[in-house]
């Protein structure tokens, strides 16, 4: 394996962490080329990527120029011509070795080292356990690196105090909200009786989701048990940031075949629609109970 700090005196990879840069030192291989030996020609569309280690490689136009680069200069701190399809042949003038790895390879791993770094450095900003939560939201997870910037700007801090009602069941849905600090109770009424208690939450954890992606009134009211801070997400940021990623969409030809390997319909309808017109073997989970009713599937069964 090359040492890393001398690819790191490269240009392209100088912007690496080190643990980004130990991962691309495991895939870079070098080539030992005797003078006189063509790398590659003009024209070819070949995968790797080049960087002169030792020697000097001479570069040939059309008109026959040849245009020397010699190991340490600070043209060769660049990648050896490469515009692909290759704008020039490539030819030892010495002995000469070379680092190569597929290019696609190294650009996902430079991409996958500046989302982890964006990420780093959002964690260790103001509120680190804030942010550490966030990232352990599963939901997170599916954002884009270049959406969370966004998200953390547009969202708004709200202070909020033990037994401070946030949602209240049947209002029209106009946030999306996630819990900072605290914890509240998600609640809802049936009919005339007690509220039912739905669930427990707290740092990390959001809500109000569901009114924002059905367009319904709000199924639950949700009331802080303890003081703390929440986040606010608008509708419009919600659905520009948040909704591609929360909601999965695919078609009936996908749905079957997915049933058919052992996937299961749920009907998020209510009863009365559900007993008059149901897909056989489906399951009857009202959207309004979905979160009360959901614990008990097996979340390993699509």
């Amino acid at each position: 394996m090359i040492a890393q700090e001398k690819l790191r005196a490269f240009t392209l990879l100088d912007s690496l962490s080190r643990d980004g840069l130990a991962k691309v030192a495991e895939r870079f291989q070098t080539r030992e080329l005797n003078s006189g030996e063509i790398l590659f020609s003009k024209g070819e569309r070949d995968a790797p990527i080049y960087f002169l280690l030792e020697g000097a490689i001479g570069l040939r136009s059309d008109l026959g120029t040849l245009s020397p680069l010699k190991a340490g200069s600070d043209a060769a701190l660049l990648p050896i011509s490469r515009l692909k399809p290759r704008r020039y042949t490539a030819i030892a003038l010495s002995h000469a070795r070379v680092a190569m790895i597929d290019e696609d390879i190294l650009d996902d791993l430079m991409t996958s080292d500046q989302s982890m770094s964006y990420e780093v450095s959002l964690i260790e900003g103001e509120d680190p356990e804030w942010m550490f939560q966030l990232f352990s939201n599963p939901l997170f997870a599916k954002v884009p690196a270049s959406n969370m910037s966004s998200l953390c700007q547009r969202m708004q801090a709200i202070p909020v105090k033990a037994g401070q009602v946030i949602l209240n069941q049947g209002d029209t849905g106009d946030n999306y909200y996630l819990i900072r600090r605290g914890k509240a109770r998600v609640q809802r009424s049936f009919r005339d009786e007690k509220p039912v208690q739905l669930a427990e939450i707290g740092p990390g954890q959001g809500f109000g989701e569901e009114a924002l992606i059905s367009g319904d009134p709000r199924n639950a009211t949700v009331e802080m048990t303890e003081d703390g801070v929440l986040m606010r997400l608008s509708m419009h940021d919600f659905n520009e940031l948040l909704k591609p990623v929360m909601v999965q969409r695919v078609n009936p030809r996908e749905a079957l075949t997915m049933v058919k390997k052992g996937a299961r319909f749920l009907d998020v309808r209510t009863e009365p629609e559900f007993r008059e017109n149901a897909i056989p073997g489906s399951l009857n989970l009202p959207l309004c109970n979905l979160r009360l009713l959901s614990k008990g599937l097996d979340r390993q069964r699509p």
